[in-house]
């Protein structure tokens, strides 16, 4: 007489198919399962921090990476296209939100790329702001990134106005999002790599977070102690008390310190400010 066939012992097949069915349970789970596969070399450890980035972007909101308005470089309605290109040139952006009468009146988008045409204008004809500039996109603080980003990708913005019931709070950019996921994005107007600390002007600085403390104090003749840290972002967050976010400041050796960039993970770039308090 033949065996049921509920006897039969399981095929390799189904046995593979039970495996590959179960799916982690919830997000730990699923996570912990990709860094046990980086651990096994069966995940690159690049890989592993984009997923993790594109998992955390999906519980993060506008707020949480914003550029605050104080922080927002701007262009006036009424400059003129001297001032403007000054302010294309010092501050190496490629966009630049338009205001009118004050910061709250962001009347669109300037592209410093459409600044060419005025440059390649043989007639002469005086610069118009209204003509060059593009709509602005006004979104609030509470809209998730990952939602924001597939609006940035249908929509080809690149930034958007940040508002709240009293008016302008700051603003985002589609590479604010991306480096969430990515990591640092560094371009032509970041600081080169070998150098960690910059100088503009009297007194300001851009510095490394990665800058060794040793490094630090032989440049301005300070003596912090490296005992505990080996780098100036070490002893940074350390002051701090926790892993401040851009835009943060705080003073420290006679240095007032802001945080121009950081992410979830570490802080990357500092603005100094000497004797400032």
């Amino acid at each position: 007489m033949k065996k049921q066939k509920d006897s039969e012992p399981p095929s390799r097949l189904s046995l593979l198919k039970n495996f590959l069915s179960r799916g982690p349970k919830d997000r730990p789970a699923l996570l912990e399962i990709l860094r046990n596969s980086e651990t096994r070399n069966l995940l690159d450890s690049d890989a592993l921090i984009m997923i993790e980035g594109a998992l955390h972007v999906s519980d993060m909101r506008v707020n949480d990476i914003m550029v605050p308005k104080v922080q927002m470089v701007v262009v006036s309605y009424d400059a003129n296209p001297a001032e403007i290109i000054r302010t294309v040139v010092e501050s190496g952006h490629s966009r630049f939100p338009v205001i009118g009468e004050d910061s709250n009146d962001v009347m669109g988008i300037l592209l410093a790329k459409d600044l060419l045409s005025y440059f390649a204008n043989p007639a002469g004809e005086s610069f118009n702001i209204k003509d060059a500039m593009r709509p602005a996109v006004f979104i609030p603080e509470s809209k998730r990134l990952n939602i924001l980003l597939r609006e940035f990708k249908s929509s080809r913005n690149h930034m958007a106005i940040i508002v709240d019931e009293y008016g302008v709070t700051g603003l985002v950019t589609i590479e604010d999002i991306i480096e969430e996921i990515v990591g640092e994005i560094e371009d032509e107007h970041d600081i080169e790599e070998e150098d960690n600390i910059h100088q503009h002007g009297v007194n300001r600085y851009t510095v490394r977070a990665i800058t060794p403390i040793e490094e630090f104090n032989k440049r301005f003749g300070t003596d912090l102690s490296d005992t505990e840290y080996d780098t100036i972002g070490g002893l940074v967050i350390n002051a701090f008390g926790h892993l401040p976010k851009r835009g943060e400041s705080i003073d420290l050796a006679g240095f007032h310190i802001k945080v121009l960039r950081a992410d979830r993970r570490r802080i990357q770039l500092l603005k100094l400010t000497k004797g400032e308090h």
